[in-house]
């Protein structure tokens, strides 16, 4: 059996505040959008640059973290996977696709601020001061996201 391999590693700065809500079930998600920058040199040695923007999901207890220490502007590593889901458009009843990254873990690349929580250079998660959580429960169906 071939095996497979879904896994996003970003580095990047927030491009809003993370927007905390809860499923109708009581579970939290967050969503926000995060900016990753390439730049280069083209041919006549100007200085090209590129943002790419990314839609960010996190659930539960990485939901709450991310709501409650992110806010936009800063730094973090996000890692997680590519998931593509489908949506019927309120307004013009058209089928919508949004591909997204499911958050596992995070961790905050900025320096001290007031009140944030230490971050070492561990390697484990937990001493790391990055923050994970669980994917959503198999029997979740998308009438639960807030989204």
């Amino acid at each position: 059996m071939a095996k497979s391999l879904n896994k996003v590693m970003l580095i990047g700065n927030l491009g809003k505040d993370p927007e905390l809500r809860f499923t109708s079930s009581g579970v939290p998600v967050a969503t926000f959008t995060m900016a990753t920058n390439e730049s280069w040199k083209d041919q006549e040695g100007n200085l090209q640059e590129r943002t790419e923007w990314h839609n960010i999901v996190a659930w539960r207890k990485l939901a709450e973290i991310c709501g409650e220490w992110l806010k936009k502007g800063k730094k973090v590593y996000i890692e997680g996977r590519i998931q593509t889901r489908s949506y019927d458009d309120k307004n013009t009843g058209a089928k919508k696709y949004m591909t997204e990254i499911v958050a596992d873990s995070m961790i905050m690349l900025d320096g001290k601020s007031a009140g944030a929580p230490q971050e070492s250079s561990g390697a484990s998660q937990e001493s790391s001061g990055a923050a994970s959580a669980p994917e959503p429960a198999a029997g979740a169906s998308n009438d639960d996201l807030p989204f």
